[in-house]
């Protein structure tokens, strides 16, 4: 079979599964150990759905490995051959991949194809909770519109998840320290955001003032719903510049990456606002012969209102590259952050 048509981790995942059989000592390759190989590895979307939908992994990996020894084994060197189970399961993903009217077989077109083509990988499966029709409604809750057209599609799936920190999510787990100080700077910031244009604060000061903690500051007033009633419910999401190109081998795996996380908070419709930090590192990033940097690729979403962003720099970071850039300064309310007071601190 061509293995093109697959995406790296569906090829990771179907290595693994051999590789398995080979410790095993089974000879021939089944569908437990292609199920075993894909709930395993933690880095592809099938063990996030699984459990969405309810499902303990740990346990169903367990129950597959206990299957997987009761498989028969052989000694010595012997050559392994896929298994009846394992080439339907493997024709029937690109069925799978053409219903979803994608480029590549995901590690998602496997799962789905294993449990549609039965066997003793599909019971363990069907019994411990996990369908056709769960397993497809979760899927597309996580992975919304977006299409498989590369063999790195893991990469924009949840890209705000991925390259970003949830300054909401963590304000309410209490893993944000209380900010002391700042309700001046945090009245401002929410004076901006509500504005119909003009409406992205950059918050600019020197470093350690706590422009960063003025931004989970807002956070935690959001938690507490003191916040003007246009910024309810709102999400915070601080991106990650060094998340986002961190592994980025290929041309245009950055701005994929970007463009995804870009498409998340336009399709929130006002409900995701994004925090950078380090503004000015924007300005370059990713960039290379023939590519865009990553601030041309946020202008446009900025300039019509469909992503609100607060940005984070120090002056002479602010004055040496936004600046420079009239049409991103243009976009951005500079607001100046100065360090709090000893009576400010301790009051």
């Amino acid at each position: 079979m061509n293995r093109d048509k697959f995406t790296l981790k569906s090829n990771e995942a179907i290595e693994r599964a051999v590789n398995l059989a080979g410790e095993h000592g089974n000879q021939e390759v089944t569908s437990l150990h292609l199920a075993h190989s894909l709930l395993s590895e933690p880095e592809n979307i099938v063990p996030e759905v699984v459990k969405k939908i309810g499902v303990d992994v740990v346990g169903l990996i367990s129950k597959t490995e206990a299957e997987i020894n009761k498989l028969p084994k052989v000694q010595g060197g012997v050559d392994q051959y896929a298994g009846s189970d394992f080439k339907k399961v493997l024709n029937k993903s690109l069925d799978v991949m053409r219903q979803f009217k994608d480029d590549y077989v995901s590690t998602e077109h496997l799962m789905i194809a294993l449990i549609e083509m039965g066997g003793a990988a599909a019971k363990i499966l069907i019994a411990a909770g996990v369908n056709g029709d769960n397993f497809l409604k979760v899927l597309m809750q996580i992975r919304g519109t977006q299409k498989v057209t590369d063999p790195h599609p893991e990469d924009k799936m949840q890209a705000l998840k991925r390259y970003g920190r949830d300054l909401i999510q963590l304000a309410r787990d209490g893993k944000l320290d209380p900010v002391i100080g700042r309700d001046d700077e945090i009245r401002r910031i929410m004076q901006v955001l509500v504005r119909r244009t003009k409406n992205n604060p950059v918050l600019i000061g020197e470093a350690g003032v706590g422009k960063t903690a003025v931004a989970e500051g807002l956070a935690l007033r959001i938690v507490q719903g003191d916040v003007p009633e246009m910024l309810k419910e709102k999400r915070i999401v601080a991106m990650e510049i060094g998340s986002l190109l961190a592994g980025a081998k290929y041309r245009g795996e950055f701005e994929d990456r970007l463009k995804a996380v870009i498409k998340e908070v336009v399709e929130s419709n006002g409900e995701i606002i994004l925090f950078i930090d380090e503004l000015h590192t924007i300005v370059g990033a990713g960039a290379a012969e023939g590519a865009v940097d990553a601030s041309n690729m946020l202008k446009p979403a900025l300039a019509r209102g469909e992503l609100r962003a607060i940005g984070a720099t120090t002056l002479n970071e602010y004055k040496k590259y936004i600046e420079k850039d009239p049409a991103l300064e243009r976009r951005f309310q500079p607001l100046f952050i100065k360090e709090p007071s000893v009576e400010e601190t301790i009051s």
